[in-house]
């Protein structure tokens, strides 16, 4: 899904939380400070509420229960300007797949469309603006292929971890900090709970249908960004377990255009954005469990 963020505005969060009841921290006893010291700041105790992680788990298991899911993914990303302040982007995607080897995501938005599709042995990845297809052999299960796809041509969804066999590991790996917000009555047009989590990587806030336990919203903030950029994945038009044509992963258009190597693109560099200091660190795939 979206990965990675701050510590440091996890523990403002659960400050927050903690001012309205939400999370309760503990404040252990401090020596008396000398005449003229700078007070330190209380510590703060990172609390992993069960409320929070049992909503989780509910709709993760509901999920990976799921023989075949239809959605539509919305996400809206933040790009750097040349004057600083961020511009959104957002992105369309009608996504279907069937457990435990078939996947098609259709594209559109604020850039060039696209396409792809995995049917257990190949998978396939179609600019139809171009009338371009890149094809490569693919691993037989759903995690794996995310992988490759990732690891061989920077292939990556952001609701990707909605669709591995095992979303709430995905969701959970390395986890610091949970908490239950409360809920909201505007996201999804339902009522949803909402919950914090945070990692050493990502701090994350999730919008979960209180009634069907599907995931509505998702935001995230990555530790490793240093401008911070927001994004935001709004989920609708659940269909879980309906019938599923069985040429619904193809398309004969995207078989029959011009090939190009599967490979990982060429990306531009943001406008104005500034060259690092320091050599990046290298790029890791995402978690397939």
């Amino acid at each position: 899904m979206l990965r990675r963020e701050s510590l440091s505005i996890a523990l403002a969060f659960a400050a927050a939380a903690c001012a309205t009841g939400a999370v309760h921290a503990a404040t252990p006893a401090q020596k008396p400070a000398k005449p003229g010291a700078k007070a330190a700041a209380p510590a703060r105790e990172l609390v992993r509420e069960q409320r929070a992680l049992d909503i989780l788990k509910a709709s993760s298991d509901k999920l990976a229960a799921a023989k075949s899911m239809a959605f539509t993914a919305v996400v809206t990303y933040e790009y750097p300007s040349q004057l600083g302040p961020a511009i959104a982007y957002t992105t369309t995607s009608e996504v279907l797949m069937q457990r435990p080897d078939r996947l098609r995501v259709i594209t559109l938005g604020d850039g060039p469309a696209s396409e792809f599709y995995y049917d257990g042995r190949q998978m396939m990845a179609y600019a139809p603006a171009e009338n371009l297809v890149a094809v490569a052999a693919a691993p037989p299960t759903m995690d794996a292929m995310l992988k490759a796809a990732y690891d061989s041509a920077a292939i990556y969804f952001p609701f990707t971890d909605l669709i591995l066999a095992d979303p709430y590991k995905a969701a959970t790996e390395g986890l610091k900090l949970a908490f239950y917000i409360g809920q909201s009555k505007v996201v999804g047009s339902v009522v949803t709970d909402m919950v914090a989590y945070a990692t050493d990587d990502v701090f994350v806030q999730d919008w979960i249908g209180a009634e069907d336990t599907l995931p509505r919203r998702v935001r995230a903030v990555y530790r490793n960004d240093p401008q911070r950029l927001r994004h935001q994945l709004d989920l609708a038009n659940w269909q879980l377990d309906a019938a599923v044509p069985a040429d619904a992963f193809a398309s004969v258009k995207a078989a029959a255009a011009p090939k190009i190597a599967f490979a990982s693109p060429q990306i531009p560099k943001p406008v104005g954005a500034q060259a690092p200091k320091a050599k990046p660190a290298k790029a890791t795939a995402p978690k397939a469990q």
